[in-house]
């Protein structure tokens, strides 16, 4: 039997940390909000970026894009964002965040801060800067090997 061991390969650690790490977080926002994970990325990245279509929120937040519809609507039905037609372009829609939307968005950032005081406790510092150092290193690959390239969506894998 070929001797690989999985536990080591970088991929499959990045995402089962990744996915740990993201799954504790969105118990404490779903506790508070009842959100999703697509719609609390969602909210991020408006909140973030100020108004985006939603093919922009799904390249910037790696999500597909019938997830980002779903959580567009969800938080529509709050009423923490608005659709706004594009002028040139009728098939476009820009998508910006209420002031209700704002406020929570707000609020759920200072969620996430104490959130990651306590995740970066728990680490302790030099390994929040050997993780600060990896994935800058990581995200470095991404940039040059990305250039002018359209990464697949997750569900075209």
């Amino acid at each position: 039997m070929d001797s690989f061991e999985l536990e080591q390969f970088l991929p499959y650690r990045l995402n089962r940390a990744a996915e740990f790490v993201g799954l504790r977080f969105a118990a404490h926002y779903k506790a508070k909000y009842g959100m999703t994970r697509p719609e609390w990325r969602t909210l991020a990245a408006l909140g973030s970026s100020g108004r985006m279509t939603s093919k922009a929120i799904g390249l910037h937040s790696a999500m597909h894009k019938t997830k980002v519809s779903r959580a567009v609507f969800a938080l529509e039905q709050r009423r923490w964002l608005k659709r706004m037609e594009d002028d040139a372009d009728r098939r476009l829609e820009h998508l910006e965040l209420t002031p209700a939307g704002q406020h929570a968005y707000r609020e759920l950032i200072e969620l996430a801060r104490r959130y990651q005081t306590e995740l970066e406790a728990e680490i302790g510092d030099s390994g929040v800067r050997a993780l600060t150092d990896g994935l800058a290193g990581i995200e470095k690959v991404i940039r040059s090997s990305t250039r002018g390239k359209k990464l697949p969506e997750p569900d075209d894998l």
